[in-house]
């Protein structure tokens, strides 16, 4: 968190929670009551002083008041740049723990940062890394297979499958604080 944010924290203790303005949506926008955060710098903001409390709940300290955030999905959303995972907020993911195959067409990762959706924009081309165990690609339906694996790097790990309800319990968060 940003020194002043914790500066904040300390001086105003008994600021009110703020709910029902920010969200994370599917792509790992930010969007304050509906509508994108567009200016940069906010959005950096947002992302540095983004955190979870001890219950799965997340939110972002605002000076001295707790913002809490609903998502869409999962807390951290994936994307891929320049061959690796990075989330959202721009910081690396680190490496690869586990995947899911969510409800059939997307996919999920618990990383060394922690546990998100890949972006809908990068599935197409990590397709290509979900094999068989003899090394040759799926027919058609991945959700039919479940005995896939997904190459990253120098390992291949299980392709589990899960529904989209279930990923709350899964990843250990809650989307509606």
């Amino acid at each position: 968190m940003d020194p002043s944010v914790i500066a904040a924290m300390t001086k105003w203790p008994n600021v009110p929670d703020c709910r029902g303005w920010l969200s994370l949506d599917r792509r790992g926008q930010w969007r304050l009551q509906g509508s994108p955060v567009v200016h940069a710098g906010l959005a950096e903001f947002i992302g540095r002083n983004y955190a979870c409390d001890e219950s799965g709940n997340w939110f972002m300290q605002n000076g001295p008041q707790r913002v809490w955030v609903e998502l869409a999905a999962t807390p951290w959303i994936f994307r891929l740049q320049d061959g690796l995972f990075v989330t959202h907020t721009g910081a690396s993911a680190g490496g690869v723990e586990a995947v899911w195959l969510v409800d059939g067409d997307t996919l999920c990762l618990r990383t060394d940062h922690g546990f998100g959706l890949i972006d809908d924009r990068d599935l197409q081309s990590l397709i290509e890394c979900i094999r068989r165990a003899d090394g040759t690609p799926p027919d058609g339906d991945l959700a039919a297979d479940p005995a896939l694996l997904f190459h990253w790097g120098a390992t291949a790990l299980p392709l589990s499958h899960c529904a989209d309800d279930e990923l709350e319990t899964i990843g250990g968060f809650r989307r509606s604080p």
